[in-house]
């Protein structure tokens, strides 16, 4: 059995590694965007050099499921703010006792708490999410239906 003072030292790390966790989910969503913009910029580079319309449609749908798999990607980080604002709540003086190592067992109750789906959409329309990946598709279905490529007659 441990003593109230061995769980604070495991709290203190289980914080801190939360924490980092945290900071990794940011830096995978930073790739999540590079990929998008970089495979959806190459796709309308493409459509007008290939003169290829449709391709601006690919381009854009492209965009829109980076979008979805880094709305995906920010729930599941999501799911540890909980975690970590108990363990905060404990070292602020709360008379609440916090059992250490439990990452796994709170990371699943939030996750289902939220409802992934649901919550996917909502994380889905936050501008830091949002961007760029909104503005590329769009930008390409625009281009599609206002200043398609010049398809070369037969």
């Amino acid at each position: 059995m441990t003593t109230p003072r061995d769980d604070d030292a495991l709290l203190k790390e289980e914080y801190f590694r939360l924490q980092q966790m945290v900071e990794e989910f940011d830096g995978k969503s930073l790739t999540i965007k590079a990929w998008s913009v970089t495979l959806s910029a190459a796709g309308i580079v493409a459509a007008y050099v290939e003169k290829a319309p449709i391709v601006l449609l690919i381009a854009s749908g492209s965009a829109l499921v980076f979008w979805m798999v880094e709305a995906l990607w920010k729930t599941n980080q999501q799911a540890f703010y909980p975690r970590i604002r108990l363990i905060e709540n404990h070292f602020s003086g709360s008379d609440n006792p916090v059992l250490p190592l439990q990452i796994a067992h709170s990371w699943s109750a939030a996750w289902r708490q939220r409802g992934r789906a649901r919550f996917a959409f909502t994380v889905m329309w936050w501008w830091h999410v949002a961007l760029p990946h909104i503005a590329v598709a769009v930008v390409a279905a625009l281009l599609f239906f206002v200043a398609p490529p010049a398809v070369p007659s037969a």
